[in-house]
């Protein structure tokens, strides 16, 4: 059974997408905790300089609230929380250390050179976490 779930979540579509799967997992078992995480990309210039403030804050709230409103509503038991760094290696690092029974991630569907060129989160989640992974187009 799947009691750990950790649901990676930015706010895209294909993130809602994931957050329905996670719940069809989690209904279940009555015992599953969804923990929603939404990464801040350090590759991204605005992140360095306004990780802490009030405002980067509420932006980061503000992409997972679909994922948290529609668990929330189902009545399935979560927790969020926000992570630092390059997307795929913080989902992977938290993952493996917090002994996750499975990961859900959306993907976006890029075409093979963009992922041969950009990679790819849900390949690397795919490929580097101990636990199960769900990769949901």
């Amino acid at each position: 059974m799947f009691n750990k779930i950790l649901l990676a979540s930015d706010g895209s579509e294909y993130a809602i997408r994931a957050t329905e799967k996670a719940m069809e997992v989690a209904k279940c078992n009555n015992e599953a905790v969804i923990h929603i995480v939404y990464v801040a990309d350090d590759s991204k210039g605005d992140v360095l300089q306004n990780w802490n403030t009030a405002g980067a804050q509420n932006k980061r709230k503000e992409k997972i609230k679909p994922s948290v409103e529609k668990v929330e509503s189902a009545n399935i038991k979560y927790e969020v929380k926000y992570l630092h760094g390059e997307p795929g290696p913080a989902i992977v690092k938290h993952a493996n250390e917090n002994d996750f029974d499975l990961v859900v991630v959306g993907s976006r569907g890029r075409n093979r050179l963009q992922e041969l060129v950009l990679g790819s989160v849900s390949h690397k989640v795919a490929k580097r976490a101990n636990c199960a992974v769900m990769i949901i187009k």
